[in-house]
């Protein structure tokens, strides 16, 4: 869950009481916005919110009683596995929590996983495409939130799942027991370029590539997993620009570039920014129809 206090009012207001009007204003600024996973909260400090980390810290957890720890990103994401310095700045000191989303259950470690609760809507908007009988690869699936409600959502379906991190495939066998997908959703270590390559040529109706970093340098291998009869690959990308619509056009001219290369037959019926990621920065989906 993304929570976006409205305007930082009941906040604000807690913190007006302990501190000056310009430091409440401040602090505000940096926590009335910030992501729940579980019943943890995860916030990004600035230089001038520090000090007053565990008094908001606990304003965080006043306003949102679900809430009993209070993260703040001490790094930004990055290596192969996505990750980012978390440091306990209020209540219980853990990393690990239970997520719910559309009705199931998600076991992580936030501190080992990459995990966005702000893709909740992306998931659910996917497992409704999905079709009875769909042959699913999920070529970047963490801890298996894609593939798990794909396969409560569409019983029929059978999704590969692939991850390279061998702890997000640990939570994602757990989170495959606890929602009972078993035999629905197929947990598997490794790069999904070499899985593909070597197990899922030609097999797929669809294909998941939420992963802006890789998406666009594996989308020849996501060809190559479709079915001869073609199919449909969902691709994240990360793009630059002011407004939203610039950002999907530079996107769909990036795909289009790497289709021409393949002299593959395609188009795109849907796009959409999944959410912004940074300054003029935005995470930006594209539905590609593959042709046969």
């Amino acid at each position: 869950m993304h929570k976006a206090l409205s305007k930082g009012q009941g906040l604000r207001k807690r913190l007006k009481k302990r501190l000056s009007e310009n430091t409440a204003t401040q602090t505000v600024g940096v926590y009335n916005s910030f992501d729940i996973v579980g019943d943890i909260a995860i916030v990004k400090l600035t230089e001038s919110s520090k000090e007053e980390t565990k008094l908001a810290a606990d304003a965080i957890m006043s306003c949102n009683k679900g809430v009993k720890t209070v993260l703040a990103q001490a790094s930004k994401i990055s290596g192969e596995y996505r990750l980012r310095d978390l440091v306990c700045i209020g209540g219980e000191n853990k990393t690990s929590t239970v997520h719910r989303e559309h009705g199931c259950f998600f076991n992580v470690d936030l501190e080992k996983c990459f995990f966005s609760p702000r893709l909740s809507g992306e998931r659910l908007r996917i497992s409704r495409l999905v079709q009875p009988e769909e042959t699913v690869v999920n070529m970047f699936s963490g801890v298996g939130c894609f593939s798990v409600i794909i396969a409560k959502k569409v019983p029929t379906a059978k999704v590969y799942s692939i991850d390279i991190n061998p702890h997000a495939v640990k939570f994602m066998r757990e989170n495959i027991r606890i929602n009972r997908v078993f035999g629905n959703v197929f947990p598997i270590l490794g790069d999904s370029r070499e899985i593909i390559e070597a197990r899922f040529q030609s097999r797929a109706d669809r294909v998941l590539m939420p992963l802006p970093e890789k998406a666009l340098e594996y989308l020849p291998c996501a060809v190559s997993a479709l079915k001869e009869s073609g199919g449909w690959i969902h691709c994240h990308c990360f793009e630059h620009a002011v407004k939203t619509e610039e950002s999907m056009e530079q996107a769909h001219a990036k795909i289009a570039q790497k289709f021409k290369k393949l002299t593959v037959d395609f188009e795109v019926p849907f796009s959409r920014v999944v959410r912004p990621v940074g300054p003029n920065w935005h995470q930006v989906e594209v539905d590609v129809r593959v042709k046969g």
